[in-house]
């Protein structure tokens, strides 16, 4: 079953998300479980954890079908210590914010080496920060988003991705959100059902299915291979609609949360109908 659904907004409480991904017909949902421009955020209170439990229950909304992402402040690639820590100890932050709400994933994006230090180097360190946050929380896996690769930002390869599993120790708490505006901007084409073949070829052998736990549907506002993160609503961009149609009918992609970034909210809801459609 394909999970279809958007980064709906959690303003009022965390509670109020699955309402609003119900309400445009998803079956999976993104949401920021805190401010994701702020560092520090109000601990979750337990009326809160219920509520928020209490509305996936009623909303049919699984853990599986729930992809949380953390604060976009953070960059656990960092080259200097301090802010290297900081960014550890608010992922963590955000690793046990998931655990409280019973989520077992977070979607987060690598890490950038600033012009400091080496690839090498800063993918290290991002494994390694992954590992700290591992061993100080539970039950929730640390997925990684791939990128644009815009700017320093690592984790735009396939190569970058797997070189940051290779490193981390508990592989069974690691996975793969493929952002689709993010793969092909970084240089894999997605525009037919030759280059999809061929990209998700190269995703099976160098970092493999098995880690895949989510995925980003966006169609690109920037040309194939720009290196630019500019989201564009599905089949009005680069890519065009047969990627989608693609994906969603192809069995490698079930059981994961699929939510759309797209850039115009009042259209998610036809988005989503018509990613069905294709999926039945």
């Amino acid at each position: 079953m394909k999970y279809i659904g958007a980064h709906v907004s959690a303003a009022g409480g965390v509670f109020n998300a699955p309402k609003n991904a119900y309400d445009i017909g998803a079956t999976a949902f993104a949401l920021f479980t805190k401010n994701q421009r702020r560092w520090e955020a109000k601990a979750l209170d337990e009326n809160t954890i219920v509520q928020f439990k209490a509305a996936c229950t009623r909303y049919n909304f699984s853990a599986e079908q729930i992809l949380p992402h953390d604060s976009y402040l953070i960059n656990l690639g960092h080259p200097e210590s301090e802010p290297l820590q900081k960014s550890r100890v608010a992922f963590i932050d955000e690793m046990q914010r998931c655990q409280q709400l019973g989520l077992t994933l977070l979607n987060f994006h690598p890490g950038s080496h600033l012009n400091k230090i080496n690839e090498q180097d800063c993918l290290l360190r991002v494994a390694e920060s992954i590992n700290e946050a591992l061993t100080q929380t539970r039950s929730v896996k640390a997925v990684i988003e791939n990128t644009a690769g815009q700017g320093t930002n690592l984790g735009y390869r396939f190569e970058q991705l797997a070189t940051i599993i290779e490193h981390i120790e508990d592989k069974q708490r690691v996975g793969i959100c493929l952002d689709t505006c993010h793969t092909f901007v970084s240089g894999y084409d997605l525009r037919s059902k030759k280059s999809c073949d061929d990209t998700f070829k190269a995703f099976s052998d160098i970092v493999g299915f098995d880690y895949l736990s989510a995925m980003h549907i966006n169609d690109s506002k920037v040309p194939f291979a720009s290196r630019v993160d500019r989201h564009a609503p599905l089949g009005e961009g680069e890519i065009g609609w047969p990627c989608f149609q693609y994906i969603m009918q192809d069995p490698r992609f079930e059981q994961i949360p699929m939510v759309l970034e797209t850039t115009n909210p009042d259209i998610w809801a036809e988005e989503i109908r018509q990613l069905k459609e294709w999926a039945k």
